[in-house]
């Protein structure tokens, strides 16, 4: 298993592709790991002239889980930490579900370092307090589901592999600090995202309950493209992979110099 050692942790990492340009991949929150993506959208946007980064953010997959340290502060540190252990600068983030709250932070604290983002049904922009206390109760709830319900057993006998995800999730949220550290969370804030001066591209779906971050985005990022998916609620991966790839290599062709695809060809 490739693994880097940053911050004191062990990073379960992998990397394809033979760029630069450097595609760095960050996944969501809890129940995610680097496979979501591995399956996904970093084999194509490799084949495109890239060199594409997965890893597993701390306490998921096959990374280290310690007790504590799951801010988003941490979690930005993380990210750089792992890039220069790799020895990577400059990268393009492409950022699912919370993985958004991880790289709008890491572009705007490190906006030397990030070329561009991607963002695909990312939570983060909000233009208010109530943001962040319906993100913590989400995850309050979920914890205590997973703590009383008993839902790894329950699935166990039906999907082995869901039920080892659920398994992990459970660990994560009732075993560490998480739930506590991410309280405190702020919203990226209209102000906030209005600084950006990286490209940013966003994948929203149409019924998804985060659709207004991709309002507040294209409305106060300069420069955002916004694509919605009809007919897709939260989860865009992998169902509307062959939709996203169709907009996200041409726009890495332009703002990356990558190999723009040829017509049809990612169908």
């Amino acid at each position: 298993m490739p693994e880097v050692t940053a911050r004191g942790l062990r990073f379960h990492v992998q990397e394809s592709g033979t760029g630069p340009p450097v595609v760095v991949f960050v996944h969501g929150l809890a129940v995610d790991n680097l496979s979501t993506f591995y399956c996904s959208l970093a084999p194509p946007v490799a084949e495109a002239g890239t060199r594409c980064v997965l890893y597993d953010l701390r306490g998921h997959g096959r990374t280290e889980r310690p007790p504590t340290g799951y801010g988003v502060a941490d979690a930005v540190a993380d990210l750089f930490a792992v890039l220069d252990a790799l020895g990577h600068d400059r990268v393009h983030l492409v950022a699912n579900s919370f993985g958004g709250v991880v790289a709008l932070n890491a572009a705007l604290t490190h906006p030397g370092r990030v070329a561009g983002l991607v963002l695909i049904d990312a939570h983060g922009p909000a233009d208010g307090p109530h943001w962040t206390r319906n993100f913590h109760n989400s995850l309050a709830r979920s914890a205590l589901l997973f703590e009383y319900d008993r839902t790894a057993d329950q699935l166990a006998s039906v999907e082995r592999r869901l039920a080892r995800l659920v398994a992990h999730a459970d660990a994560l949220l009732n075993g560490t600090t998480l739930v506590d550290d991410l309280a405190a969370l702020e919203p990226v804030s209209p102000a906030a995202l209005a600084t950006l001066r990286c490209p940013v591209l966003a994948f929203y779906g149409q019924h998804s309950d985060v659709a207004d971050a991709g309002r507040l985005l294209v409305r106060h990022v300069p420069g955002c493209a916004l694509h919605t998916l009809d007919g897709y609620a939260h989860s865009l991966l992998p169902a509307g992979t062959s939709e996203i790839l169709e907009v996200l290599l041409p726009w890495l062709a332009h703002h990356a110099g990558t190999r723009a695809p040829a017509a049809g060809a990612v169908r």
